[in-house]
């Protein structure tokens, strides 16, 4: 059936030129336009076909399986060297191997602007309830303030927005540079500008003497507990005097969530809203209808009994 192919194949090695993905690729046509063959015309195309499969290139190895995919009597031995199914009852075509589905990459996460924290800032707490919150956790103990640490991990207050990885980083670094040269000012601005907190209160967390507020703020930073040690050590030397205060803030800090440094963090946030609100309200509800400058009325001209206006205007449009 295939008269000549062994020779060009010899032919084509000699002169240098590849025509193997041609002859392969007419091998295949002359095959399926037949709809039968011979034991001998098979065994033909099986023994010159598996010789040129493997030695062509892959668009013509992709294009001689497509053409085969679809011919019903292509031979189970070259549908094994080519990854095809056989024909099984009731198809009228073997199939080719099912393509598993590639999972669709997680698109990436995008990074918030400034101006979008700084709103989430504002809106991640009502400020009555943040004022609230922040008093009661700067005027409770040590214990108590654990305490209210463990609690706000398994309330339903709405915690600030995560601060972004690479931003945290460049926080954490300043802040122990800092604390290591016993810059409390620079420490504090450092602080509020990382976290968005009013400056205030940024200097109210360092000034502290128990460390919670500041172990609040390195949790929501991301700080390792050996580095939020150094930074305290260094930035209050008087704090690591006693072995009971270390190990007490060293352990809070392990089991401190960053949820519940987060929701403190929407609290000293909110706090300071409140304040300024209640800078600018009236003392009275009604203080600034009374501030307001009374206007002097105005004399309207009274008319006089017994006296005829129509008269009057008659004589007053004569002249």
């Amino acid at each position: 059936m295939f008269p000549g192919f062994d020779g060009l194949l010899t032919l084509s090695r000699r002169e240098g030129v590849d025509v193997r993905p041609t002859l392969l690729r007419v091998l295949t046509d002359l095959y399926v336009q037949a709809p039968n063959h011979t034991i001998d015309e098979e065994k033909q195309f099986v023994e010159l076909t598996a010789r040129l499969i493997d030695q062509v290139d892959d668009a013509t190895r992709a294009a001689v399986r497509a053409r085969l995919s679809i011919y019903p009597n292509t031979p189970r031995a070259i549908l094994n060297r080519l990854n095809l199914r056989p024909t099984e009852p009731g198809q009228s075509v073997p199939l080719a191997q099912p393509i598993s589905a590639a999972e669709s990459p997680a698109p990436p996460v995008k990074q918030p602007s400034e101006a979008q924290m700084r709103v989430a800032a504002n809106m991640a707490m009502a400020p009555r309830d943040a004022s609230e919150i922040s008093t009661l956790f700067f005027a409770a103990s040590s214990s108590e303030r654990a305490q209210i640490l463990h609690n706000l991990a398994e309330t339903p207050l709405r915690s600030s927005a995560r601060i972004p990885q690479a931003r945290a980083a460049r926080a954490m670094h300043i802040l122990e540079m800092a604390a290591f040269a016993e810059d409390r000012d620079n420490f504090a601005r450092e602080l509020s500008e990382a976290l968005m907190l009013p400056a205030a209160i940024a200097e109210q967390v360092v000034s502290d003497p128990g460390g919670e507020p500041l172990a609040c703020c390195a949790k929501a930073l991301g700080m390792r507990s050996d580095i939020f040690q150094r930074v305290l050590l260094f930035l209050n030397p008087e704090f690591g005097t006693s072995v009971t205060n270390v190990y007490r803030i060293a352990r809070m800090y392990d089991v401190l969530s960053e949820r519940s440094a987060l929701i403190m963090v929407a609290a000293w946030r909110g706090a300071h809203m409140a304040a300024t609100r209640a800078k600018f309200r009236p003392a009275l509800y009604d203080d600034e209808r009374h501030r307001a400058r009374p206007s002097a009325p105005q004399a309207r001209p009274s008319v006089q009994p017994d006296v005829d206006i129509t008269r009057v205007t008659r004589n007053s449009s004569g002249r």
